[in-house]
């Protein structure tokens, strides 16, 4: 199985969740995720976007994995799950991962109907700064995936981890660099050092009070990106445990599923 090209061979790691609906319908009903119109016409194309679930770069954390996936589905997203490797395999492994994903969702090997021009990341804690290194562009070292395709449309980043110099999730940074990386490593891999005026918008949450990885990370970022002139939307909910996933039940917080698919309507990206 082939983790370095976006052929028609699933990288590994890889679960896919088709969308469960499409765009309205004439009548007011919706199109299946993988129906194609009558009469000949062209198959609608939906957006994908590629789930990472956080864990430290140790572990995946199930509860961002598949449930956050197929909340994707109902929106009338197209989602695919890469449990990416993690230690004690070190960088550039997780980036190339991300990358090889991204490359076969665009290229169409799944038999979906995805929007090539829409495909984007949603990370969570680590798989947050997965999710934000592969919208920063960083490289891999191999040119069969440090590819233009290979930055992602849009970001959605929930309490991630950001920066590997300030407030640092030290357990992150050990397991994805082993010991003793060197400070030019470290900034490369500090997402906010990664913006520019090509990165992706990106829509974040934190919650202030996470005692794991701080809210600054967050703040970082959004800050970075305002500075590029790249758009953004930062939602800061003031209690909640870091973790949270979906956040059924966690007052206030179970709110950010609602925000994003807002914002996901504002960039044409549902109904």
């Amino acid at each position: 199985m082939d983790r370095l090209t976006g052929n028609s061979r699933m990288p590994a790691g890889l679960t896919v969740v088709p969308a469960r609906h499409g765009p309205a319908a004439p009548g007011g009903g919706t199109s299946p995720g993988r129906a194609h119109p009558d009469g000949g016409q062209s198959p609608r194309r939906f957006p994908a976007i590629l789930v990472l679930p956080g864990g430290g770069y140790a572990r995946h954390a199930d509860h961002e994995a598949e449930p956050v996936a197929e909340w994707l589905a109902s929106l009338g997203i197209h989602a695919f799950v890469l449990r990416y490797r993690v230690a004690p395999h070190r960088h550039p492994a997780p980036l190339a991962d991300a990358k090889a994903a991204l490359a076969w969702i665009r290229c169409g090997g799944h038999g979906l109907e995805v929007d090539g021009s829409r495909v984007g990341v949603l990370g969570f804690s680590a798989g947050g700064h997965l999710a934000a290194t592969l919208a920063g562009g960083v490289p891999t070292g191999d040119e069969t995936l440090d590819a233009p395709g290979s930055r992602p449309d849009l970001a959605i980043l929930c309490y991630p981890v950001v920066s590997f110099e300030s407030a640092v999730h030290q357990g992150s940074i050990d397991n994805l660099l082993g010991a003793a990386p060197s400070g030019d490593l470290l900034a490369e891999l500090s997402a906010e050092l990664t913006v520019t005026s090509s990165t992706p918008p990106a829509f974040i949450w934190h919650t202030f009070d996470d005692a794991a990885v701080d809210v600054e990370h967050s703040l970082r970022y959004a800050m970075a990106l305002r500075k590029a002139a790249v758009p953004a939307e930062l939602h800061v909910f003031p209690q909640g445990r870091h973790g949270l996933g979906l956040a059924p039940g966690v007052a206030g917080v179970e709110r950010w599923t609602e925000l994003c698919a807002t914002w996901l309507t504002g960039h044409g990206w549902r109904p």
